[in-house]
């Protein structure tokens, strides 16, 4: 299946140095009829058997969450990722998004993680490194919703830092069993699995990973995490004391245990990006509904400016993260496309592949989730004291909503990767910033086309570009490989490249939806808006790289580069008339 029409990148980040102009993305819009189908068969299971539930799921029911699972189950909706030969459906990774979206319509952040792990991090091992016994005695039982699967990665004294594990792993005497010692911690679906993936430490040094069944012996399942929020999912601890696991349950090599991990991290960001929009869609639309319901000062609140820009910021910032998500994802599908699924190592190339757009995977993941803390932020401020008030669906999506920077990497670790792949595809020269990065007093000045309706958000994003790439060399210049220790610097060109990215990916998206709907005035505010706080995160950057004394030359550049970005666009404006538009629908409608 060919997704796209004019791929162009074979490595994440190399869009930095490309010109903004008509390239074809995967969107939305480019689904297949058979996308199509499957979204409205979980987006409608989402509203008809989960979204009536979410208040008995709330309470920690295992019996619940299980039969749902099991229904998913017998739809297929499960094995996705997973070959047909071992019970799933193998179909592709824009259909595995639209999947875990419509869990996150569905309105229960906890099942969503109960199902999340199901299909991703406590699953993807087994389908991508395990053996072909191991697949044939799990997977099938997994893909049908019979088992629950957990994944355990966290200790006590390891959280982000994941290859410090202390958990240990001895060899038996007789070579039949590998003795495991120590605790993981924050397991999800912890307390109901039938089957934990392990990462631990075999002979204190070799990271690796294991497939452990709950019945073993030495295995001791901790009592239920009291949580601020995802309540009705089971986040345990694990404690493995001489646990006895046959050596058939090694997953994968010894030592391998960081490419089983990352493999299914790098799906599990974007995946955690597509719930978070789905999650995001489902509040806006309670929100508008209550929004139009309340009255004050003798009308609607939605009627009020302040509450139709928030409308209008929410909707921006969706249609954005759900944008680069499925570009992300159409780029991710397109690289495995190109693998010949006869080779022995198929799964193997699928991993590498992947990890070429680890960049984008992380960018989805922190626009995803702090889009979902935005547009929960907002739907409780227009709630106002009822929104606090846990009878009404905002109090609970404000809870559940904050893990979703922490988990999967926290934010400031996927922020670290990103600007560390940039680095390192850089130095390895698949980035070249070398033709680009000049005064920028010898570059042709572009001039609006009056033809093109985004003419000017694409010189406005295309100058950002050489402003950013600009900060970039200079920061690589001063502290080479040691801008990793510079974290607060990577964070700040992170988050510029995030913006650079779904502001390109939006215009895009628009140029492909002509004629001209509101999704123009989604594309002017986003663009201006991204470019401000690019503005703002590069002044930061500057003073940091130069310790707040720019040379002359340097700061003449940015300024003439600054002054080529302003569009002085009236986004106030046109979030009014946005927000009209989308209250009129009652949904997000795009």
């Amino acid at each position: 299946m060919n997704i796209r029409d004019n791929l162009k990148l074979n490595t994440g980040g190399q869009w930095l140095t490309s010109s903004v102009a008509n390239d074809i993305i995967f969107c939305r819009e480019r689904f297949s009829d058979e996308h199509r189908q499957i979204e409205k068969m979980i987006f409608d299971f989402a509203e008809n058997t989960i979204l009536p539930k979410v208040r008995e799921l709330e309470k920690l029911d295992e019996n619940l969450s299980r039969s749902i699972m099991k229904e998913m189950g017998e739809l297929g909706l499960i094995g996705v990722d997973t070959p047909e030969e071992y019970g799933g459906s193998d179909l592709d990774k824009v259909t595995a998004c639209l999947i875990t979206e419509g869990v996150g319509w569905g309105g229960s952040a906890s099942f969503g993680c109960t199902f999340g792990v199901q299909t991703g991090i406590g699953s993807l091992g087994i389908v991508f490194f395990g053996t072909k016994e191991q697949k044939e005695r799990y997977l099938p039982k997994l893909m049908s919703g019979e088992w629950v699967s957990a994944y355990g990665l966290t200790e006590p004294s390891s959280g982000s830092d994941a290859l410090a594990a202390e958990t240990t792993a001895i060899l038996s005497e007789d070579g039949k069993h590998y003795i495991i010692n120590g605790e993981k911690q924050f397991v999800s679906n912890g307390g109901w699995a039938d089957l934990y993936t392990i990462l631990v430490q075999i002979d204190g040094d070799k990271f690796s990973g294991f497939i452990v069944e709950r019945n073993t012996e030495g295995l001791t399942i901790g009592s239920e995490e009291e949580k601020m929020g995802m309540k009705g999912s089971s986040t345990t601890s694990l404690k493995f004391t001489d646990a006895k696991v046959p050596i058939e349950n090694l997953l994968y090599e010894v030592g391998k245990g960081a490419t089983i991990a990352f493999n299914a991290l790098n799906i599990g960001r974007y995946k955690l990006g597509s719930a978070g929009i789905g999650g995001s869609k489902q509040a806006l639309k309670q929100t508008m509904a209550y929004a139009l319901d309340r009255r004050q000062f003798g009308q609607p609140i939605a009627k009020f400016d302040s509450i139709m820009g928030k409308v209008a910021d929410m909707t921006v910032r969706i249609y954005a993260a759900d944008t680069m998500l499925y570009r992300t994802v159409g780029m991710v599908q397109d690289a495995i496309d190109k693998i010949d699924t006869q080779d022995p190592d198929y799964y193997i190339r699928m991993g590498q592949a992947m990890e070429r757009f680890a960049i984008e995977s992380s960018m989805a993941k922190v626009y995803g989730s702090e889009t979902s803390s935005m547009v929960v932020d907002n739907c409780m401020q227009i709630f106002g004291g009822y929104g606090f008030i846990e009878e009404y669906p905002i109090a609970m999506a404000y809870r559940d909503d904050r893990i979703n920077q922490i988990w999967e990497g926290t934010n400031e670790i996927n922020r670290s990767i990103i600007t560390g792949y940039m680095m390192k595809n850089v130095l390895m020269e698949k980035i070249s910033l070398s033709n680009i990065v000049q005064n920028t007093k010898d570059l042709p000045e572009k001039k609006v086309n009056e033809k093109d309706i985004f003419s000017k958000e694409k010189i406005g994003v295309e100058t950002s570009k050489r402003l950013v790439m600009h900060i970039f060399h200079e920061a690589l210049c001063e502290f080479g490989q040691d801008l990793k220790h510079e974290q607060q610097l990577s964070e700040g060109l992170a988050d510029m490249f995030t913006y650079l990215y779904t502001s390109e990916s939006v215009i895009y998206r628009a140029q492909q939806t002509l004629p001209p709907t509101m999704t123009t005035n989604i594309v002017r505010i986003n663009v201006a808006e991204s470019i401000l706080e690019i503005n703002t995160l590069a002044i930061k950057c500057l003073n940091r790289i130069f310790s707040g004394h720019v040379p002359a030359k340097t700061l003449d550049s940015i300024r003439d580069l600054q002054k080529k970005m302003q569009l002085n666009t009236d986004t106030m404006d046109l979030k009014r008339s946005l927000a009209e538009y989308i209250l009129d629908k009652k949904v997000y409608p795009f």
